[in-house]
């Protein structure tokens, strides 16, 4: 599993697998509870392959986060999006120590810990399943 075809959608909760694409949108399938929905040109999408963090030397892809984030935990949820911020931000320095801390948001890290909850039970953010994406991305 990948998460190449996973979005997130702007004023919608949760993640979002794109199943196909249409002349106008396209359809998505989400991750909380299997409903599909369709979505038009206009929505703010991202997808999280696209999606990096800011360090002070450079930008690390969120796949990197999550690989860094499985393997400090076994391949196991993380802690709570829920927790203080002083938390949060003590926790994500462990996993991503040279993250720019004026440019990284507490917003941003819990999103990024939620979202890495949601994929994890999935299969999607294990170490095995992101080396694999690394090594597929870097063969094209």
């Amino acid at each position: 599993m990948s998460i190449q075809k996973i979005l997130a959608i702007s004023g919608k909760p949760g993640l979002y697998e794109l199943k196909i694409q249409t002349r106008t949108g396209f359809v998505a399938e989400s991750l909380l509870d299997g409903k599909r929905i369709t979505v038009g040109m206009r929505s703010n999408v991202s997808l999280l392959s696209e999606i990096a963090v800011y360090t002070y030397t450079e930008e690390i892809r969120l796949s990197d986060v999550f690989k860094a984030i499985a393997t400090k935990e076994n391949d196991g949820t993380t802690i709570s999006h829920k927790e203080d911020d002083a938390t949060l931000k003590a926790y994500f320095r462990e996993v991503l120590p040279e993250f720019d801390e004026e440019r990284v948001y507490t917003s941003d890290i819990k999103k990024i810990l939620n979202w890495y909850n949601l994929l994890q039970p999935k299969g999607f953010v294990s170490v095995e399943a992101l080396t694999e994406e690394a090594k597929e991305e870097k063969a094209e």
